[in-house]
Formats: structure tokens, sequence, C-alpha cells
């Protein structure tokens, strides 16, 4: 007879299947918590900026009985506010954790639990998507409330797959930040200089068929304008885009970001002194 061992183990023997499941859940939570400690700041206040540009450019534009895409303007513009907000908000979330380990000393508590390179990236991204969610939601009942303006979905399964898409891909993007920068104003500049741009260029506040068509031609190779284009697809049903070529775009850049972070967290490129 051959002997396979205790059954069970003996105390204080912890036992890791092929995912830590725990420790993922564990380090997911962690990231919640710490967002959620300041939701006035990192839920409230982006919802609220997020209405202040709807009023803005409703009152500026929306008035005179415009329409875009054959709807009404404020109906045009509200879903590309809500996951712009959303975008930005998983960008926000996922560049911060590891920087500020960088900066406190603290980077060690990412390093060293027994957790692989894959796990740490799905928890940061999925917590940055979590934010991105709870933004997103937070808009959309706001907007529910204000007169005038429908928010229905036509098409649920693109809100869900351009919110996914657009949130994981800046979740993604922002642990790239969080990886090469080494202070504050480095993540900041990749805000202000990259993602700020790329959001507000990216058709969210007018239709790219009413462009030159230089600019056009530009905002096709605007990863985020696909994005805009497909979750506003799923709120008014027409879209300036290909909607399943933009799908599928969005899904090769976030597999593409994906195999970028894991390689950059493996190899410990300005993580491990």
């Amino acid at each position: 007879m051959v002997d396979t061992g205790p059954a069970f183990l003996e105390p204080g023997v912890g036992r890791i299947g092929a995912v830590n499941w725990g420790g993922l859940k564990a380090l997911y939570m962690k990231e919640v918590r710490r967002f959620f400690k300041v939701q006035l700041q990192t839920i409230w206040a982006p919802a609220i900026t997020t209405m202040l540009f709807l009023v803005i450019f409703t009152v500026a534009l929306g008035r005179s009985g415009r329409t875009v895409l054959g709807v009404p303007f404020a109906d045009f513009l509200a879903p590309g506010l809500i996951v712009m907000a959303m975008m930005q908000n998983a960008f926000a979330n996922s560049s911060f954790s590891l920087l500020v380990g960088k900066i406190q000393g603290t980077i060690i508590d990412y390093l060293m639990p027994p957790l692989s390179e894959l796990e740490v990236l799905a928890s940061l991204s999925i917590a940055a998507v979590t934010r991105a969610i709870l933004v997103g939601c937070a808009v959309w009942l706001a907007m529910l409330l204000w007169p005038n303006i429908s928010v229905a979905p036509q098409h649920l399964w693109a809100v869900v797959w351009f919110g996914l898409m657009g949130s994981l891909m800046l979740a993604f993007m922002g642990v790239l930040t969080s990886i090469w920068a080494e202070k504050f104003d480095h993540a900041a500049a990749v805000s202000n200089f990259v993602v700020a741009p790329l959001a507000l260029l990216s058709g969210t506040f007018y239709s790219v068929d009413a462009m030159a068509p230089l600019f056009r031609t530009l905002s096709h190779a605007n990863p985020f304008f696909y994005v805009i284009s497909g979750f506003r697809y799923g709120f008014i049903g027409v879209s300036d885009s290909p909607v399943l070529w933009g799908a599928a775009l969005l899904l090769v850049i976030n597999i593409a970001l994906g195999i970028g972070c894991y390689a950059l967290l493996r190899s410990g490129w300005k993580l491990r002194s």
C-alpha cells in the first residue's frame, strides 16, 4: 500500500492552489476599502463634476433644440460623460497603489505576500474597475433625475461591454503608469497630458462625422473614441463608428496592455531595488 501522507495538513500549515483566491480577494478588498474610506472624494466628487459638465453644455448648446445623430443633444452627451468619468477614475485608482507604495517604502506589501504577478495585476485592475462602476452608477442615477434627459439603455450588452473594456483599459494604463512613475508629478503628467486630452478629444461632446477629414482620421486612431461611441450606442441606438469593430479592437488593446503589465510586474522593473 502506498502512503499518501496525512489526510489533513498540520495546524498552521497553509495550502495554496493554482490560484491564491484568498490572497487575491484580500488585496482586492484592501484596494476597495482604500478608496471607499474617502468616497466623498473618489466617488461623489467625480459624479458632481460630471454633472456640472452636463449642466454647462446642455445650457450652452442644448436649449436651441439641437440634435446630434438624430437625438437631442443632451441624450447624445449624457452616455459619453458617464463612461468618461468611469475611465478617468479607473486610471486614478490603479495609478495610485504601486506608486504610493514606492514613495512610502511599503511596496514590499505588494511584493512579499504569496501572490503571483497575475494575481496582483488582477486585484489592482478589478478594484479600479469597481471604482469606475460605482462612479458610473452614481452619475447615471443622477441623470435619471435630471429633466429632459433619457438615459434608458437600449442595448445593455453594449453598455456592459464598452463600460468594462474602457474601464479595464484605463486600469491597465494606470498600472503601467504606477510602475514607471517615481513621484506623483509623473502620474499627474500622464493624467494631464495623455489621459485627459484623449478623453476630451474622443467625441464625447461632438460627433466626429461633423469634423474635417484629418481630424476625423485622428479621432479614429484614438481608442477612447471607440469606448465613447460604443457606450453611447448602448443608450441611443446609433453610433458614429462600427460597433463590433470597436468592441473587438478594445479587446485586443486590453489583451496587449494586460500582457505588458504582467511582463513589467514579473521583471520587477522599478519595483525591486
